[in-house]
């Protein structure tokens, strides 16, 4: 039987890359995406015209309702979710003074409580079959923090936080939970830095070049992999050496 892999935020981007590598990998693809409904069914549509088994489901981590149906809706559709990939996400930039409540309820409603309410209903199904694979989506900025993103990094130190702490209390289960740290990507979240910004970012990463979203996507792989059967609680970081 072919294994269900459930993304959220996988429209575009980062999430786009997982989808399509877990695709070729020969698992069943629910795509999880808010905004952008289009982009979410030309991911599917790619991916069926390779005859990977796909579909995309509507799901707002903001919203506990929408996230319980959307994972209704995913059980129905493919009957099990073997991995769950907690990537979706907001940024927030800006002094830490400027910050406003609601800024803050929104990061960490969606980055931070979304993911929890999320993770705790796919739990549901994987404590059944006692077996599964959880990969959270933190940030280097999770692990080090950054300046003028003091939210957004508190956000991603928090799903370190959670990774760490369910992985302990899920492996008598059989249930892996690790987490994905990316470094500098080359997404449309950089799509507000300039060249110079860009090339100076390229000059702190000892590897001398920013990162894909295909790198991130096969660290995520891996961890969903019987390769890393041994492997649960920990922090993968795709960083090009920009932390060591």
């Amino acid at each position: 039987m072919n294994k269900t892999v459930f993304i959220t935020g996988a429209s575009g981007g980062i999430g786009k890359d997982i989808a399509i590598s877990f695709g070729r990998a020969g698992w069943r693809v629910a795509i999880g995406y808010c905004k952008n409904k289009t982009a979410a069914f030309e991911i599917r549509d790619i991916l069926r015209e390779n005859d990977i088994d796909s579909e995309a489901f509507f799901i707002d981590l903001s919203d506990f309702e929408s996230l319980k149906t959307a994972v209704a809706s995913v059980l129905a559709r493919f009957g099990r979710i073997d991995a769950l990939i907690n990537n979706a996400g907001i940024s927030h930039y800006g002094l830490f003074t400027d910050t406003k409540k609601e800024d803050y309820s929104l990061v960490f409603d969606t980055n931070i409580g979304g993911t929890m309410l999320l993770t705790k209903e796919v739990l549901f199904d994987m404590l059944k079959r006692k077996e599964g694979a959880i990969v959270n989506i933190s940030s280097i900025w999770g692990i080090c923090g950054a300046a003028g993103e003091v939210l957004y990094s508190a956000s991603k130190a928090a799903i370190i936080g959670f990774t760490k702490a369910l992985a302990k209390e899920t492996a008598s289960s059989g249930i892996r939970v690790n987490c994905v740290a990316p470094g500098v990507i080359d997404t449309n979240m950089l799509s507000s830095f300039s060249e110079e910004e860009k090339t100076e970012l390229i000059e702190k990463t000892p590897l001398n070049r920013l990162g894909t979203g295909q790198d991130v996507a096969e660290a995520v792989l891996f961890l969903c992999s019987t390769k890393s059967d041994f492997i649960t609680g920990q922090i993968l970081s795709p960083n090009g050496g920009f932390l060591i």
